[in-house]
């Protein structure tokens, strides 16, 4: 046998071991007959710092690169010192409804210049390839199981094949091609930005990408470099024109790797080289091993199965397209969902950036928003699946940012606000301001509604150490801001927050004017009241009494609650005003059902009856004909992802279903991207709502806000048989569901701390003491296994 046979041989056994030992579980990889013809149909990969969007071009290959910290902008300060001089005449004005002169008092006095800066694209890895002929079998996936994505096809006799992936070990993006012929692979490589950067030649087979984002602008951010180095088994490596040419190889491995200013200024630079060293020491396979082990140490935490029909053997566009038709696919709810998770896991590592408006992938250099981290929801919507989806160390960058914006917020309240603690307002960027400012209005509880995410963090994990060192400080210094904050209704003698706004929403005054700033809007008061009894009950586990807490008791009795207008609907203001748009975005004022908890079914039912009715009620005025209305909450991608969640806490399980449907056929690209309307576009790339809905997924079969691990909760008539593994709830339980005919049929839970544990299935509820790694399986009556619970009791009818 010849050496070339030999070679033949071993490629064709390795690609062939490849497909069949690594080819994903068909529920769990998105996949296509077609390239990307568009970034919407691009497939992302990331490590949390650098992604990538695949295409998978036959000809051209196009990598589209991001990298977490290529902002523009500069750290500016933003703060209009003293102006809460006028803060008295603003709130005199509010109080006596003349909410038109009070908002050029602010507009004027206290909002800062707007702050400037954007998340920007890395550049492009492209790849020219001279491999002609016709193309048959084309496969292009996205294997969610192992986190890479895959290209495939036949060409003149032989199957070529891609695979990309991060590693979030090695901090290099991952490119391999193969063949099953050898000597077939030949190719030009290229990176390239768009502007405000060069690319030169780094040896014969290396390529350095160098700029800084805005460069030469008054914009002008961070400084990045971004490098390739191509590793080809068999042929030649070469250098000409600014590019690698690849010629006659039987493999490639390409890695690019890179760095930017942001976290350090000095030696920056040298990082990207050290990291592709040590990549390239490293076999492809050995690479390839690193990644799948640690990428599903995360993903295969949790398993999702809905019904009992075998995955759908068409492609993922398509079936999108059949869902928008009318047609049921359970296994694309059950795809949503994990992608969800995929998406986290790829945008949020420790030590990384938050994931912003977009995660980490965005292409253009002034994108839609800034691409950036608004307070108002959208960052919060991204975390709700972090602990409940079990990826509890993916919040961790949300709790860095929070701690990043301390020590400006700090600044802000002082100067802006003349209050103690710390303060954020609607949204921040890569230079973390949080000052309030021109085009965004005052809003003053952005770090309040962050600290729901502290002390969230803090109630899945029961971490005392983390609740003593890292939480609690967070909470008492946003909490202080409050007392001083807080004035007194002369109406009504409490406490309310002012000015302010419902996020984006507007009213029509008494004048007939459209008006957004107020006094005390609703969702300000639910985000005040959770935070301040979130402070209070963190003091009393680590049993804090001190001037600080009996300050807080005092003033906690004084704050304004909620309202229910004389229509039945729970009141977005402080006022019964009519709204200028009824079917808007935003459904703020129902912050305490969800995210929030302090407005429940069974606890104020009252309350969650009139929440009912808004929620109703502004959906239904929302219209679907138009595809580009912002404000059209029927529309939204994040909007519908809220309304999942909303309707699961309300017990609606219908309608929580209904939302989810409405999710996949109004607001999801192909390559299953949420969508929000822009006009003059087919729509833009959201993360929010992906995150979003992967949780109200979550919701609809598990929920613990309540103090109660309740099983099934939301469960619509359409998911009557499935079971999930792996789910997390409050008090660190671990939870497993197995339901038949919409009645469960066994429970899981388990606890490494143990404790009492209280479990709820519609009217049953029985409590549990548990010992620490103790594991208890229930039945459809919550009996254990023995057939016995150690202590039960049934709740009467809510």
């Amino acid at each position: 046998m010849t050496r070339s046979t030999c070679l033949l041989l071993a490629i064709t056994l390795s690609t062939t071991l490849v497909l069949a030992q690594e080819s994903p579980a068909p529920g769990s990889r998105l996949w296509y007959r077609q390239a990307a013809e568009d970034w919407l149909q691009a497939l992302p990969v990331g490590n949390g710092r650098l992604g990538a969007m695949v295409y998978g071009g036959v000809e051209e290959e196009r990598l589209q690169l991001n990298e977490d910290t290529v902002w523009s902008g500069n750290r500016s300060d933003y703060d209009r010192v003293g102006a809460h001089r006028h803060l008295p005449e603003i709130r005199r004005l509010l109080f006596a409804g003349e909410h038109a002169k009070a908002q050029a008092l602010v507009t004027r006095e206290l909002l800062g210049d707007r702050p400037l800066g954007a998340y920007q694209p890395l550049g492009d890895l492209v790849l020219k390839f001279s491999s002609g002929g016709e193309v048959t079998q084309y496969h292009r996936e996205l294997d969610l199981d192992r986190g890479v994505a895959c290209v495939r096809f036949q060409q003149d006799g032989a199957v070529f094949t891609r695979e990309v992936f991060a590693s979030a070990q090695a901090q290099v993006l991952v490119v391999r091609l193969g063949c099953n012929q050898p000597g077939r692979i030949s190719f030009r490589a290229s990176l390239g930005r768009k502007e405000d950067a060069t690319s030169a030649s780094s040896g014969k087979n290396g390529l350095v990408l160098r700029g800084q984002a805005d460069q030469g602008k008054p914009t002008a951010g961070v400084r990045f470099i971004a490098a390739l180095r191509v590793v080809a088994d068999g042929g030649e490596v070469s250098e000409a024109d600014g590019a690698l040419h690849v010629e006659s190889a039987d493999a490639v491995t390409l890695l690019v790797a890179a760095a930017t200013d942001f976290r350090r200024q000095d030696d920056w630079e040298s990082a990207p080289g050290e990291q592709l060293d040590r990549a390239a020491g490293q076999s492809y396979e050995a690479l390839l091993a690193e990644h799948l082990a640690d990428h599903r140490r995360l993903f295969r935490r949790v398993e999702l199965k809905l019904g009992d029909a075998q995955p759908s053997p068409l492609p993922t566009d398509q079936r999108i397209e059949r869902v928008r038709a009318g047609e049921a696919d359970l296994g694309l709810v059950e795809l949503y969902f994990q992608f969800g998770r995929y998406l986290l896991i790829s945008s949020s590592r420790p030590g990384t950036m938050p994931a912003n408006l977009q995660g980490l992938w965005n292409e253009e250099l002034n994108p839609p928003w800034f691409c950036g981290y608004h307070f108002n929801i959208n960052v919060q919507m991204n975390y709700w699946l972090a602990e409940v989806g079990n990826l509890s160390e993916c919040h961790e960058p949300l709790l860095e940012l929070i701690e990043r914006l301390r020590e400006p917020g700090r600044k802000t309240a002082r100067d802006v606000y003349d209050c103690r603690g710390f303060v954020v307002s609607h949204r921040t960027n890569g230079n973390f301001f949080s000052s309030p400012a021109k085009g965004l209005n005052v809003w003053p509880v952005g770090a309040a509604w962050l600290c729901q995410h502290v002390w969230e963090h803090y109630r899945f994990t029961a971490d005392r150490e983390y609740l003593a060192g890292r939480a609690y400080p967070v909470l008492r210094e946003a909490t202080e801001f409050f007392l001083d904050w807080l004035v007194e209704d002369p109406r009504t003698g409490r406490l309310v927050s002012g000015p302010s706004m419902s996020p984006e929403n507007v009213f029509i005054a008494p004048d007939g004017s459209a008006q957004g700033l107020c006094m005390g809007p609703a969702m300000d008061q639910q985000i005040i009241a959770e935070l301040w009894d979130n402070c209070l009950e963190a003091a009393s586990v680590l049993q804090i009494d001190d001037a600080f807490v009996r300050e807080l008791k005092a003033a906690r009795p004084r704050l304004a609650g909620p309202n229910i207008g004389s229509d039945g609907r729970l009141l977005e203001w402080q006022e019964e005003f009519r709204e200028r748009e009824r079917g808007h975005r935003h459904v703020s004022h129902l912050y305490a059902v969800h995210p929030g908890w302090q407005i429940t079914p069974r606890t104020s039912p009252a309350l969650a009856e009139a929440a009912h009715k808004s929620l109703a009620y502004r959906l239904s005025s929302g219209q679907v004909a138009d595809k580009v209305q912002l404000s059209n909450s029927n529309n939204v991608g994040w909007s519908l992802a809220w309304t999942v969640n909303l309707w699961s806490r309300l017990g609606e399980a219908q309608l929580a279903h209904d939302a989810v449907l409405a999710l996949l056929q109004r607001c999801t690209s192909p390559n299953l991207f949420d969508t929000h309307p822009r006009s003059r576009t087919s729509g833009v790339f959201q993360i929010d709502g992906n995150l979003g809905g992967a949780a109200g997924i979550a919701e609809m079969l598990l929920q613990s806000h309540t103090g109660e691990i309740e099983l099934l909760p939301a469960l619509p008539a359409e998911w009557a048989d499935g079971h999930v593994r792996g789910l997390r709830a409050r008090g660190d339980y671990k939870v497993d569901l197995m339901w038949k005919s919409g009645q469960l049929e066994q429970a899981t839970l388990r606890s490494p701390r143990g404790g009492s544990c209280t479990v709820r299935l519609g009217q049953r509820v029985a409590t549990f003491a548990l010992q620490p790694d103790e594991t208890l399986v229930l039945d459809r009556h919550l009996a254990t296994d023995a057939g016995t619970t150690r202590r039960q009791t049934t709740s009467p009818p809510p």
